[in-house]
C-alpha cells in the first residue's frame, strides 16, 4: 500500500464541491476521503451562515475551517443584503470559527459605486481587521466572454488587491497561464480553488488533470516556492453518480495534490 504524499501545505474540501448537498455532507465527505479542512460558501442554507452550526460541525468531525467563502455570487445575490455587508459579515463569520481567508468574487459592471469603490474599501477592510480577504480571479479576458460574468474590475494580477484567490476554471475561460499568473501574483497569492477547465467557455471546475491548465507544474511551483496559502478543492460533481462518485473524484483530486505538492524526501514513496 502506497503511503500518502507529506506536504505542509494544506489541502481543504470546498463545500461548494459537494452542491447541492449541504454543509453537514461536505464535513462528512471530507472526513471520509481525508481531507486537511473545509472552506465553506455561504449560500442560502441557515447552517452556512452560523457560527454555532459551523462549530458544531467542526467538533463533530475534527476539521477546521480554514476559508469563507462570501455570498458575492449570482446564486447568493439574496443572502446578507448590500454588497459590502456580504463581505463585512463573512469576517466576522471566519474570525468566529477560525478561518484566516475570506474568498470574495470580484464585482460586476453593474454593481456602480461598489465596484468603483471595490479595491479600496477591501484593503481598508483588510486593515482594520487583519483578515485576508482574498480577490477571486475570474472570467474576463478570453474572447468567449460572456458579457454577464465580467466584473466590473479587470483580473486580479495587475490590481492592488493585498492578497488574491486563483481558481484554475476561471482562468481557462480567460485563456490564462495560472503558472505564470501565480509567479506574477508572489506574495499576495494567499489561497487557490484547485480544479482544472477547458478552452471553451465553460465554467466547468473539472478534476485536475481532465482540462489544458497547468495544474501540475503551478502545485510543483508553490511547493518550491514555500506557499503559506491554503488550497481549496473546487471541483463540481453535479454530474456524478451518486455519492460514490463524488467522493471518487474528490479522492483523485486529493491524490493528485499531494503527489504534485509532495516534499523531495517523500514524492519518490508516492510512485
Amino acid at each position: 500500500m502506497q503511503e500518502p504524499a507529506t506536504t505542509s501545505i494544506p489541502i481543504t474540501l470546498s463545500s461548494a464541491s459537494v452542491y447541492p448537498l449541504t454543509v453537514h455532507d461536505a464535513f462528512a465527505v471530507a472526513k471520509d476521503v481525508g481531507y486537511d479542512g473545509l472552506e465553506v460558501l455561504i449560500t442560502g442554507n441557515q447552517a452556512t451562515q452560523s457560527a454555532t452550526a459551523l462549530l458544531a460541525l467542526m467538533d463533530k468531525y475534527q476539521l477546521p475551517i480554514r476559508a469563507i467563502h462570501a455570498p458575492t455570487l449570482l446564486l447568493t445575490q439574496q443572502v446578507w443584503g448590500s454588497a459590502w455587508a456580504k463581505i463585512e459579515r463573512s469576517v466576522i463569520l471566519a474570525q468566529a470559527v477560525g478561518a484566516e481567508v475570506v474568498v470574495a468574487h470580484p464585482p460586476f459592471r453593474w454593481q456602480g459605486n461598489y465596484a468603483l469603490e471595490f479595491a479600496g474599501g477591501v484593503q481598508r477592510l483588510t486593515d482594520s481587521t487583519g483578515m485576508k480577504i482574498a480577490v477571486e480571479n475570474m472570467y474576463r479576458g478570453g474572447p468567449r466572454t460572456r458579457s454577464e460574468d465580467v466584473p466590473a474590475a479587470l483580473g486580479p494580477v495587475p490590481q492592488s488587491y493585498p492578497h488574491v484567490t486563483w481558481d484554475f476554471s476561471h482562468a481557462a475561460i480567460a485563456e490564462m497561464d495560472s503558472r505564470k499568473a501565480v509567479e506574477q501574483l508572489g506574495e499576495r497569492l494567499a489561497h487557490l480553488h484547485l480544479c482544472d477547465g477547458l478552452n471553451n467557455g465553460k465554467d466547468e471546475h473539472l478534476v485536475p488533470g481532465r482540462g489544458t491548465q497547468p495544474v501540475a507544474e503551478t502545485l510543483q511551483y508553490l511547493r518550491d516556492t514555500d506557499f503559506g496559502g491554503v488550497i481549496a478543492v473546487e471541483v463540481s460533481t453535479r454530474k456524478a453518480k451518486g455519492t460514490g462518485q463524488k467522493e471518487q473524484w474528490l479522492g483523485e483530486t486529493l491524490e493528485y495534490a499531494r503527489t504534485h505538492l509532495a516534499l523531495p524526501d517523500t514524492a519518490d514513496r508516492t510512485k
